[in-house]
């Protein structure tokens, strides 16, 4: 890609809380600290305009059971609040770390981060269907009990166990849009559409209201490129490559493909559900919408993917 074009970082999970970790700040800290000295290294090879979202699905799960156990003291904060709380508190901290890992590579660094509402529809089949996995993941045992004690709506995910599961309607619009495209074009590197963003829909009178549900942050990602008229979306993961027949002797990395092959994999079941499904969706989608190319790889190899030296790289 021309490093003068807008490149989207999709991160995963796993670069801010590492899967067998507790998850705290400190530990959080630590986390971001390895993920922005990679994206220090892409910016400071050139890339300019840069916009960097995020997932908060441990860190939501948290804000949410923070404020269940302290229902009975203070106030409780509806999902859609946590959302946002959960994307000011990580976006300081990346916001403030990747600032630290440009200044010590000897590079100028502006940040900022925008708290981003995205519009969903108040009608969306999602809301009588949750999907989006939330929060820790339990045994089957404990699934069981909590969904008898609690009523929350649970499924087991991509074999990794059972964990919470909410609304996840489909992304319409981000409102925060043009602010980001002035501090682009102002030289900030943006962090934006944390978790998905703040779920928004439009009452009758055509105002926006918070909504109880969470977004897929992929497809959050990949709007966020389209609207910008992004040349590159890039989701980084814990592989450096997305498979076809993972965990079989035929496993298979997919290197450069054709969105239209890749498509084929996908209605095919390649890809599970709650992993590696919603970044190839993400990527089909951008690319349907215009984008030049998408790139689904690992933090670590982020630059040498952006070079066209490894990672799974989609084109039109």
């Amino acid at each position: 890609m021309n490093r003068e074009d807008t490149l989207v970082i999709a991160l995963g999970g796993n670069a801010i809380s590492k899967p067998g970790l507790r998850g705290t700040i400190q530990e959080q800290f630590y986390s971001t600290s390895e993920t922005m000295d990679s994206i220090a290294n892409l910016i400071l090879d050139g890339f300019k305009r840069v916009i960097i979202t995020n997932g908060n699905g441990p860190q939501v799960g948290a804000a949410i059971l923070r404020s269940e156990i302290a229902a009975s003291t203070v106030y409780p904060l509806p999902l859609d609040v946590n959302v946002a709380n959960t994307q000011g508190g990580m976006g300081y901290m990346m916001e403030q770390v990747l600032a630290n890992a440009i200044k010590k590579k000897g590079g100028q660094p502006k940040v900022a981060t925008i708290v981003t509402q995205v519009l969903v529809d108040s009608s969306d089949p999602s809301f009588d269907n949750p999907t989006k996995p939330v929060g820790r993941f339990y045994d089957a045992e404990e699934a069981k009990n909590i969904m008898a004690g609690k009523g929350w709506a649970m499924k087991e995910d991509a074999g990794r166990g059972w964990r919470r599961v909410v609304p996840s309607p489909k992304p319409l619009k981000v409102l925060e849009t043009d602010a980001l495209k002035s501090l682009l074009n102002e030289g900030y590197i943006v962090i934006a559409g944390g978790g998905g963003g703040v779920p928004v829909a439009k009452n009758r009178h055509k105002l926006y209201y918070g909504t109880e549900a969470v977004i897929d942050k992929d497809l959050t990602s990949s709007l966020i490129a389209t609207e910008l008229c992004a040349s590159t979306l890039l989701i980084l993961t814990a592989v450096e490559h997305a498979f076809i027949h993972f965990g079989t002797q035929k496993e298979e990395a997919l290197g450069k493909i054709k969105k239209e092959k890749l498509r084929e994999y996908f209605e095919a079941g390649e890809f599970k559900e709650g992993s590696m499904a919603p970044k190839v969706e993400a990527c089909l989608k951008f690319l349907d919408n215009g984008g030049d190319e998408a790139i689904i790889t690992s933090i670590p190899s982020c630059l040498h993917a952006l070079r066209g030296k490894t990672g799974t790289r989609i084109t039109a």
